[in-house]
């Protein structure tokens, strides 16, 4: 057990500020007290918190891990004019020369990024077309190596053919059988009709929900009309995929209004990924007629959520209705996900502490403003995970670092040599 002791807890729900010792309990299923009773903290591990503010950590409610190695990669072979060509000539050319190596890189990476910034639970999107099998399991065990929890899923497609959307669906499949995670599907307008109905019937099978991208951009609206006469909820409401409290639809850019009306009678959650909509100049996220179920992501930008959350708000003035307290509803939301559908590692012994230097007051009563304007990563002190401290004084506690990010190069220039092949 660890105590957390002299510090500031901040209650995630209520925002209460109090002043009390936390006693961290550890495992799946621990949970923290607020207290300083000498029989229960005997045993504790004590880490003094003077003049930091203790609060339960964060999660990502879409990533993509295969993204990592990207940074700082040359030029494409044409320059996109469209967000499409930029799938075609940057994402969809990375993904097919990634290799398991590269793949568990791009995780171990990705997990240290989300620890160091305050991240203990990350819901991932993965595609590796040519090195489907065994990706899953790869991520897994990397991310378990950091110490950081994972909702995983593969990204179906036809876009590399039926065979390479067959193995997807197989290693889903296998991976499911084993773990929880959800069925991934790319985009409307890569997945046909026959791939998308072995998907949902996977989802129903293996008691999940579907993973996917919906209109992110116009052309998937534009394919889906002139391909089934209907548009991409509509396709996805009559297929299923929007059946599931655990289906998580990314984007929802470009949807009318019957569209939005059909996600809110769905139990299905809505991820606004609003940095990497403004890197592809595809629109921006636009809450109205969705509901409630809105979540955050970073959509493989990077892995500081706090980032996107203030990103959220700030591109929200003019095309959103959101505002401070929605923000943080936003931000907070992925852990209600997790919990209403019973998904493990999202605990109350969760935390981070933050070494936060307020130059004004900071209480419950205007904690929105510091949220927004105050609060940011490199704040993050110490992250606890399931009752173990994965990030100690900034530092990664269960993996060397340096090590990790000397191979992590040293694979990124061979994924760059073969993208170029």
């Amino acid at each position: 057990m660890i105590l957390l002791k002299n510090g500031t807890f901040i209650n995630w729900q209520t925002l209460e500020f109090i002043q009390a010792d936390v006693l961290v309990e550890s495992g799946a299923f621990g949970g923290i007290f607020l207290t300083n009773d000498p029989e229960m903290i005997r045993h504790a591990r004590v880490v003094d918190c003077t003049g930091k503010f203790i609060t339960k950590s964060f999660a990502c409610g879409h990533h993509h891990v295969y993204s990592a190695l990207a940074r700082g990669m040359g030029a494409p072979k044409k320059n996109p004019e469209n967000f499409r060509e930029i799938l075609q000539y940057v994402w969809w050319t990375l993904d097919k020369a990634l290799d398991i190596p590269s793949i568990r890189a791009s995780a171990l990476v990705t997990a240290m990024a989300c620890a160091k910034n305050g991240i203990t639970f990350v819901i991932d999107h993965h595609a590796s077309p040519f090195a489907v099998e065994g990706s899953l399991e790869t991520i897994s065990q990397a991310f378990n190596e950091v110490g950081v929890g994972h909702l995983l899923c593969y990204e179906i497609s036809d876009r590399d053919g039926s065979d390479i959307a067959g193995k997807g669906l197989r290693e889903t499949e296998h991976y499911l059988s084993q773990n929880p995670g959800l069925v991934g599907l790319h985009a409307s307008f890569t997945v046909g009709d026959d791939t998308l109905s072995k998907a949902v019937a996977l989802a129903e099978k293996a008691k999940s929900g579907i993973h996917v991208h919906v209109a992110e951009d116009l052309y998937d609206q534009q394919h889906c009309m002139e391909n089934y006469g209907k548009r991409v909820i509509e396709r996805f409401t009559d297929a299923g995929v929007l059946n599931f409290s655990k289906s998580i639809l990314g984007h929802c850019l470009h949807l009318s209004k019957h569209e939005r009306e059909l996600i809110d009678a769905s139990p299905a959650w809505v991820v606004e990924n609003t940095e990497s909509n403004l890197n592809n100049g595809v629109g921006y996220f636009n809450s109205e007629g969705l509901g409630s179920n809105i979540i955050l992501g970073t959509d493989g930008m990077h892995s500081d959520i706090l980032r996107s959350a203030q990103s959220a708000f700030f591109a929200g003035h003019l095309h959103d209705a959101i505002d401070y307290a929605g923000t943080y509803t936003r931000f907070r939301n992925v852990h209600h996900y997790l919990h209403k559908n019973n998904f493990q590692g999202d605990g109350d012994n969760n935390l981070v502490v933050l070494n936060y230097d307020t130059p004004t007051p900071f209480n419950k009563n205007n904690f929105s403003g510091h949220f927004l304007f105050g609060l940011n990563a490199a704040q993050v002190e110490h992250t606890i995970a399931q009752g173990s401290m994965i990030v100690e004084s900034g530092k990664l506690t269960r993996v060397n670092e340096t090590e990790i990010l000397k191979e992590s190069g040293f694979q990124a220039e061979m994924l760059w040599r073969r993208m170029k092949s």
